[in-house]
Formats: C-alpha cells, sequence, structure tokens
C-alpha cells in the first residue's frame, strides 16, 4: 500500500482537513453526555425550566455544528479518495500499456481487469472510509474513556477492562479475515475470466451447443466464490455480537456500580446517564471501527494485487537512444538463426530461422497450423523478443531501435480483425492520425473496402459497434488493411488477414498494395498458397522450423510439404 500512498500526494490539503475536521465533530460529540448530565441534575431536578432550554439550545447547536464537520469531512475524504483512485487508474493503466506480450501472457487479461475495475474500487473505498473514521473511532473510543474519569473514576475503571477485551476480539478477527480476502479476490478472478471467455465465445458455445456445460462450469466458479465469501463473512460477522456481548456487560456492570454509587450519595444521577452514554459511544465507534478494519482488511488485500501488477517490469532491454540509419543497406528484413522460447514453455516455437528479404520485394510464409508462422512475424515490430540469434530491420537489430521508431516504420494486421467502437475514420486514423482524406481514400481503395464503405451511410462517419459487430467478417478484416496502409509504412505485415475474403478480392488486393510503393517490403502470412504464390520468396514452415525457402516454382518442383499444400487446394494443377 505504501508505494499507492504516491497518488495521493496531490491531496495533502484533503488528506488533512478530512480527519481534522471528523476530530471537530468527534470533540463536539464528546460534550453532549456532559451536557445531558446537566440538565437532569440542574434543571430537572430543580425544576428549572430556562436552564433546560438553555442547555437544550446548546446540544442543538453541538447538533449543527458537528453537522457541519462531518458534511465538510465527507467532502474532503471524497475528494481525496475519487482523485486517488483516478490517477491510479491512469498509472495503472499505462504501466499496462507498457509491458511486452510475455508479461501480458503470464498475468491473463482477466485478472488485469479485475485490478482495474474491482481492485481499484475497493481501494478508494478503503481511502475514504480511512480518512474519515480511522482517528474518529480511536479517537472517541479513549475520549469517552478520559471523559468518563472526569465524572466518576471508580466507575470509569470498567471502561479500562471493556476497551481491551474489545480490542482483542477486533484485532484478532481482523488478523484471521486478511488472508481470506485475498482468496475471494483471487475466486473473483476466476469468475471474471470465465465469465469473458463465455461472452466472447458466446457464438462457438451455441455452434457447439455447449451452453449447458459452461453454465456448469460458470455455475462451480460462481459458487467457490459465494463459499470463500461465506466462510471470510461468518467470520467478520462474528465481530458485531462479540463485540455487543462484551459491552452490554460492561453496561449492565455500569448500571449496577452507578446505581449503587448514587444511593450512597457518591454521584448524582445525571452522571450515570453520562457513563452509560459514553459507554455507548464507545460501542457504537467500536462497531463502526470494526466494519471499518475489515473494509481497510480488503483494501490491503487489493492493493497488495494492485502493487503486483506494477512489481512486473517490462523484459524486453529498452533502446533509449537509437543510431544512425544505414541507408546503404539493401535488406529490409534479415532473421539470423533466430529461435523463440515462449515463458513457461518447455520447447522452442521457432528454431533456426534463417532467411532474408530485400527492400520492396514480397515474403510469403505458408505452414500448417501451428507451424510458427505468427511466431516468426510478431517477431518483426518486437512483440516478443528473439531467445536466440538477431531479427534485423533495415541493417539493425531490432533491439537497437526505440520501440515507437520501430513500429512506426511497420503495419501490421494481425489474424484477428479488431476494429473500435467509433467512426471509420476515427478507426482508419489509429493508423495515422495526421493522415489525410486523400490518404484514406486511397487505403480503403488499395484495401478493397472502397465499394462497401461507399454504400454505408455517412461512409468515412458510419458508426463501428464494439468489436466491428455490425460488419461482416471479410468488412472487418478490409477495414482492418486499410488502416495498416494509411501509415505508409515501409514493411506491411498480413498475418492471414484476407481469410475471410473470395480469392478474386483477395487477388485485386495483393495487386493493389504491390501497386501502392515500389518501396514497401510485404510479408504475407497465409495458408492459401493462391495468396502467396507470386512473392520473390517464399518460407514453408513445420513444427517451427523452416522446411523449405525459395519461389514458387522451385518450392514446387523439390518440396514436398509445400507440394502436398499447394495440390490440397489446386487439385486440379496436380492431375496434369
Amino acid at each position: 500500500m505504501k508505494s499507492l500512498l504516491k497518488y495521493l500526494k496531490d491531496y495533502k490539503k484533503e488528506t488533512i482537513l478530512a480527519p481534522l475536521f471528523k476530530m471537530l465533530e468527534a470533540s463536539f460529540e464528546l460534550f453532549v453526555p456532559l451536557v445531558m448530565a446537566a440538565i437532569i441534575d440542574a434543571g430537572i431536578s430543580n425544576g428549572d425550566k430556562g436552564y433546560i432550554l438553555k442547555m437544550g439550545a446548546v446540544l442543538i447547536a453541538l447538533a449543527v455544528i458537528g453537522l457541519t464537520c462531518a458534511i465538510t469531512a465527507q467532502y474532503y475524504s471524497a475528494k481525496a479518495a475519487v482523485g486517488f483512485a483516478t490517477k491510479l487508474r491512469h498509472a495503472l493503466f499505462a504501466h499496462i500499456q507498457s509491458l511486452s506480450y510475455t508479461e501480458l501472457d503470464t498475468m491473463g487479461t482477466g485478472t488485469l481487469i479485475t485490478r482495474m475495475t474491482s481492485d481499484v474500487n475497493q481501494v478508494q473505498s478503503g481511502v475514504n472510509l480511512t480518512l474519515r473514521l480511522l482517528l474518529r473511532s480511536p479517537f472517541i473510543v479513549f475520549g469517552a474513556m478520559v471523559m468518563a474519569f472526569t465524572v466518576d473514576v471508580k466507575a470509569a475503571f470498567i471502561f479500562v477492562v471493556t476497551i481491551p477485551l474489545l480490542s482483542i476480539v477486533v484485532f484478532g478477527i481482523m488478523l484471521v479475515s486478511i488472508p481470506l480476502y485475498k482468496k475471494v479476490q483471487q475466486a473473483l478472478d476466476k469468475v471474471l475470466s470465465r465469465t469473458r471467455e463465455n461472452l466472447t465465445g458466446a457464438r462457438v458455445i451455441r455452434a457447439f451447443s455447449m451452453e449447458e456445460e459452461e453454465t456448469q462450469q460458470f455455475t462451480k466458479a460462481n459458487n467457490h466464490l459465494l463459499d470463500v465469501q461465506v466462510f471470510v463473512g461468518k467470520i467478520s460477522a462474528a465481530m458485531n455480537p462479540l463485540t455487543y456481548v462484551i459491552i452490554n456487560g460492561a453496561l449492565v456492570v455500569l448500571l449496577w456500580t452507578g446505581a449503587i454509587r448514587v444511593d450512597a450519595g457518591i454521584i448524582t444521577q445525571g452522571a450515570v446517564v453520562a457513563l452509560v452514554n459514553y459507554m455507548s459511544q464507545i460501542l457504537v465507534e467500536l462497531i463502526k471501527l470494526a466494519n471499518l478494519i475489515i473494509q481497510i482488511t480488503k483494501a490491503l488485500a487489493c492493493a497488495k494485487r494492485i502493487e503486483a501488477v506494477f512489481e512486473v517490469t517490462n523484459s524486453m532491454e529498452l533502446c533509449e537512444k537509437t543510431a544512425p540509419v544505414q541507408e546503404s543497406n539493401d535488406d529490409a528484413i534479415v532473421f539470423e538463426h533466430v529461435g523463440l522460447t515462449y515463458q513457461g514453455a518447455g520447447d522452442e516455437s521457432l528454431s533456426d530461422i534463417d532467411f532474408g528479404i530485400k527492400k520492396g520485394q514480397t515474403l510469403g510464409i505458408i505452414g500448417g497450423t501451428g507451424s510458427g508462422k505468427t511466431s516468426v512475424v510478431n517477431l518483426i515490430p518486437r512483440f516478443y523478443d528473439a531467445t536466440k540469434g538477431k531479427v534485423l530491420i533495415h541493417g539493425r537489430d531490432v533491439r537497437d531501435y526505440q520501440l515507437q521508431e520501430l513500429r512506426e516504420l511497420i503495419g501490421i494486421v494481425p489474424q484477428k480483425a479488431v476494429l473500435f467502437k467509433g467512426t471509420i475514420r476515427e478507426n482508419l486514423l489509429w493508423g495515422n492520425e495526421n493522415a489525410t482524406q486523400e490518404d484514406m481514400e486511397r487505403a480503403l481503395e488499395a484495401s478493397q473496402a472502397k465499394e462497401f464503405v461507399d454504400a454505408k451511410e455517412g461512409r468515412l462517419e458510419y458508426k463501428i459497434t464494439q468489436g466491428g459487430k455490425n460488419l461482416s467478417g471479410g468488412q472487418r478484416q478490409r477495414l482492418t488493411i486499410a488502416r495498416a496502409l494509411v501509415r505508409n509504412p515501409k514493411i506491411l505485415i498480413l498475418d492471414d488477414s484476407a481469410s475471410a475474403l473470395d480469392f478474386a478480392t483477395d487477388a485485386k488486393l495483393r495487386t493493389a498494395i504491390k501497386n501502392l510503393s515500389e518501396d514497401m517490403t510485404v510479408v504475407i502470412v497465409s495458408q492459401r498458397a493462391a495468396s502467396i504464390q507470386h512473392a520473390d520468396e517464399i518460407i514453408v514452415l513445420e513444427d517451427g522450423e523452416m522446411a523449405g525457402i525459395g519461389t514458387h516454382d522451385t518450392l514446387l518442383a523439390d518440396n514436398e510439404i509445400y507440394q502436398e499444400i499447394f495440390y490440397s487446394q489446386f487439385p486440379k494443377e496436380g492431375a496434369k
């Protein structure tokens, strides 16, 4: 939690004023029993109505002042807590964005969402309650005990015995419940992850009629969360009855002792009422303190989970200064005996990948499912770092580039076409925020998206829903290609990004891309032989290794794996 407190530094005034006004409110509250005792002893006993009215006005004044202080404290504590949570979310989101694919894969999307939302909300609530009640409740408890000593020393010793007993109960339950709240948040992570999987994969689940099975799995995870919450809830719930038993027992002893001392003429009836009021104040404040401790316990557990995210650092060594560009180098992409092992994986996903491609050429990558095609192209923009060998872009190791500079050279269209909620124009500007209308129109035409965009109401102002659900699969793919083309990249990577397009549209797309720029290097990953057969160089992958490299004609003549892929798609060619 200490490392997170720096996000409160801009709210120093609020963090001081909030507890200060709460202490003022508590101070006025401590005088109420004494005023009541004075009304009973001096007003009611003597039948002095004027005195009663005067002291009644004092009670009202204390209430109004206390209410004003309470509202002011609430305002400052809420302002500090909400501002703190806002800054924390910004920092957490920025930190997550700075992590590499390796860390994101390891941590998982579900737990990151929980920590960005539920955990931050719990910490915000904890900060709010801490500023308002952490000092106020102990102040009232010990203040009431001190005031009780001013009323009657012997009776006040009952408070001295009662408060330690209550503290043992409160803090004992707190120590037991702290680790349990961590388990609650972990169970919540699992529920959220399963919910996310089901919502994103709803069509697949229904297509395979797996609704019942998934419902059972969700129910199992949800019931586990319920069981953990109920268990920790039972422990926390034991706090109130235990504190009530101790306080009510103390009240019985206090009334018994007070009655004897009143009968002996040692103290007045008003004094007994004041002592009972102070005991009641202690009861109320200790219950508040108990609930506060529960909330703080939750907040601390959540804070540790958030801190755990901040402690995760980018495993990539980032370059701060980039070496001068070697314009004379004609190589666009070079892999020098590259290997890749994903974190936590036992075996290499890529082994000894070695090839080079010149500027302006087209590289095709083909292979079966799981052969490592996407892994190869993910190394070019440095989504992952090669664990062996080197990846060179324009003659320089990708590790010697600043990430922003490297990725500005590259336009990438991933396997899954991801669009964001907003207009077509806004989605295209993701590729290049300074793109002109002409740039966007040229990109739409090259990506074969112009025809369907022209048919949409408002054209570039047409609203795309979250995930592009109001577009077909082929339309989404063409828009993501247009988004990559808008930035006029030196290297364009198409990672199986035309799978939803028909052969004719795919052919037009490849021709248009080639005509866009003679200097642009294109990398096409595909399982369609037709998509890559005209490439200057084709790499055939199998089980993460290069099974062949060459042109379409040479591979078709000499490479069995390429022959198998090609003739499975063009059986008539094999029959000739």
